[in-house]
């Protein structure tokens, strides 16, 4: 069976959607970094504000992350079913949407109504200075008003991903990550007419885009997937609701341990000044374009692992692995270029402050490690989420936990025990380290566990 053409049919789209996903961090940090150079605040505060505020959602947000991975997993089986004539999984794919979205609205809501404790919360656990505290409040306060469209995209994406059609949420992303980026830039800046809210601009259009994106979704599906409406009028079957929750209740528990590690990557930052809370935030940016790429092809194995298993298909399963990974090595060789003769000039892209690109110049080399360490771990991820296979994505995250938090304080207390104080350029380089131990956790356990947890494999 070669699923290649498949594969590809899947994952570029995805590709070229995600591809965005960072550009609008990259953006909004370029933003701040600009707006310090000109402005009353310095570059590394106004960084320093967009990556707090940033990680307030990722608190909230990734706890919802189900949203995603589950309504894909679920649905894609549900799509294989289909394919295979079982005559109630029509039903099976318009209750999935309901019950996602359900969720999805009504917490985005909730969050609404308790944004104020989750400020002061946050900042309890959270240490920055005082400017950046600051800016980041100002950020979250506006921002919040788009979670019932934001979590309810996560719920839309993985559904269109289980339904095999990549093309719907490649559209949705790209215009709501343009929006997000032009607004972005015109209201920070007072752009084509836009009044010049300065580093609120760049909250305002995220909130914007955000709604943008809820309302392309919905007509999507009214009108290219309208006989789910039908469908979702009727109620399901318990055993579809009991699959349903404890499917996400271990992805709500793997979200949790997730955002730990990235909460973790942040806080810890902070603690050594704004300049290394800069730099953390740029380095991990610069990460996360490497996933953005193999999270394309993870979800082209979510989609056709779930559709093959629905099918019951054990060849369609074990081609799906094989074919999905070799895609995603030939990601891992692209990235060693860019990372390797790229690193300084996406610094230099993100800041025009030259204390900053200085800080992270040091700090290129770990970048070489992510294309190695992130390919197994992602596309591992994404053929565990088609096979819903949530007891082993859930327990990998808590032992990456355990590696990303061990590896931190035994390192620093190790350090501390030997010099008395540590600087604070090889505090981040052991942070780094801690975070490619987290991925490494994750990787390994999955791969050891694959044969026993995937359906037909």
């Amino acid at each position: 069976m070669n699923l290649h053409r498949d594969i590809l049919r899947l994952a570029v789209p995805s590709i070229l959607a995600n591809i965005t996903v960072p550009l609008v961090g990259m953006v909004d940090i370029a933003v701040a970094g600009h707006l310090g150079a000109s402005g009353g605040l310095g570059a590394a505060a106004l960084i320093g504000g967009i990556s707090i505020g940033t990680m307030l959602f990722d608190m909230l947000y990734w706890n919802f992350g189900f949203l995603r991975g589950g309504t894909g997993g679920l649905t894609a089986q549900a799509y294989g079913r289909h394919r295979a004539g079982v005559a109630e999984a029509e039903a099976d794919i318009a209750v999935t949407l309901k019950r996602a979205l359900g969720i999805a609205f009504g917490s985005g809501l909730a969050l609404i109504a308790l944004q104020w404790v989750v400020v002061q919360v946050a900042f309890l656990l959270v240490e920055c200075s005082s400017e950046v505290q600051t800016l980041a409040t100002q950020y979250f306060y506006i921002r919040i008003w788009a979670a019932p469209a934001t979590l309810s995209l996560f719920a839309f994406k993985g559904w269109f991903i289980g339904m095999q059609d990549t093309v719907r949420p490649m559209i949705c992303d790209l215009l709501v990550n343009a929006t997000n980026i032009l607004l972005s830039i015109g209201l920070a800046f007072g752009y084509a007419g836009l009044p010049a809210l300065g580093f609120a601009g760049v909250a305002w259009g995220t909130l914007i885009a955000q709604w943008t994106g809820f309302l392309y979704a919905s007509l999507a599906v009214r009108f290219r997937y309208g006989w789910v409406l039908k469908h979702a009028r009727q109620g399901g079957h318990a055993a579809g609701f009991r699959e349903f929750f404890v499917l996400n209740r271990d992805l709500f528990f793997r979200s949790v341990c997730m955002i730990a590690v990235y909460i973790g990557f942040t806080m810890i930052s902070a603690r050594y000044g704004d300049m290394m809370l800069a730099v953390g935030a740029i380095l991990m940016k610069l990460l996360m374009i490497f996933s953005y790429f193999t999270d394309g092809f993870a979800y082209a194995g979510e989609a056709l692992t779930g559709r093959f298993i629905g099918e019951r298909s054990p060849d369609g399963v074990r081609t799906t692995i094989r074919q999905t990974f070799l895609w995603c090595l030939g990601v891992t060789a692209l990235f060693l270029l860019v990372y390797g003769v790229g690193g300084v000039p996406l610094l230099r892209l993100m800041t025009s402050d030259p204390s900053v690109v200085d800080a992270g110049r040091e700090f290129i080399p770990w970048l070489l490690l992510m294309p190695f360490i992130g390919c197994p771990a992602f596309t591992w991820d994404g053929i565990f989420m088609g096979a819903t296979a949530s007891k082993d994505l859930r327990n990998s995250t808590v032992w990456c936990v355990v590696g990303f938090f061990g590896v931190w304080f035994a390192g620093i207390g190790l350090l501390r025990a030997v010099r008395g104080t540590v600087p604070e350029t090889l505090a981040i380089h052991l942070l780094m380290a801690a975070y490619f131990t987290h991925l490494l956790v994750r990787a390994a356990y999955l791969t050891l566990r694959w044969r026993k947890a995937i359906p037909y494999a």
